[in-house]
């Protein structure tokens, strides 16, 4: 056997054998178990209970924003601290009874919420605006001329590379 192919199935073996030792993992016990550890049975989530947690922190909600004057609604700098708490309020009870965040329970009393307090936040219908003359000329000649630089390049090169075969 050659020297280099000695080598290289040595680093080989080497590379091998660390990954084995770092997949398997260290335990925080002894450092060296590895013992499988048996999962944890998975706790199904109490959308009833759900339901009703989710409720509480509307209801905290609607009590914050009743102290928020109701022109002020649209302005998120106004009550942005109130909508983080009811945030983090379905969040965290989510979690507790094991339910996935947001799931369509919580996402359709947010929408629920959304549509009881910012549902006059809409803006003016957007009126869309062609760009000035100038713009546009500019945005329609740069991938014309590019088109032309990259068809010229490409006839170049094939005339060079017919000249060296």
């Amino acid at each position: 056997m050659d020297s280099h192919e000695c080598a290289v199935l040595k680093l080989f073996l080497v590379g091998v054998l660390a990954n084995v030792w770092i997949m398997g993992g260290l335990s925080a016990d002894d450092g060296f178990s590895t013992e499988p550890t048996t999962p944890q049975p998975k706790k199904l989530c109490n959308e009833s209970w759900l339901q009703w947690e989710v409720e509480v922190c509307g209801e905290d909600f609607k009590r914050d924003m009743a102290r928020i004057d109701p022109q002020h609604w649209c302005n998120l700098s106004h009550f942005i601290s109130e909508y983080n708490i009811f945030t983090l309020c379905t969040e965290t009870r989510s979690h507790i009874l094991h339910c996935y965040w947001p799931n369509s329970l919580v996402e359709t009393y947010i929408i629920h919420i959304h549509k009881h307090f910012f549902s006059n936040c809409t803006l003016e219908q957007v009126v869309w605006v062609d760009p000035p003359e100038e713009t546009l000329t500019i945005l329609i000649l740069i991938p014309v001329f590019l088109t032309m630089a990259m068809i010229a390049l490409v006839v170049w090169c094939s005339k060079r590379s017919d000249n060296f075969a």
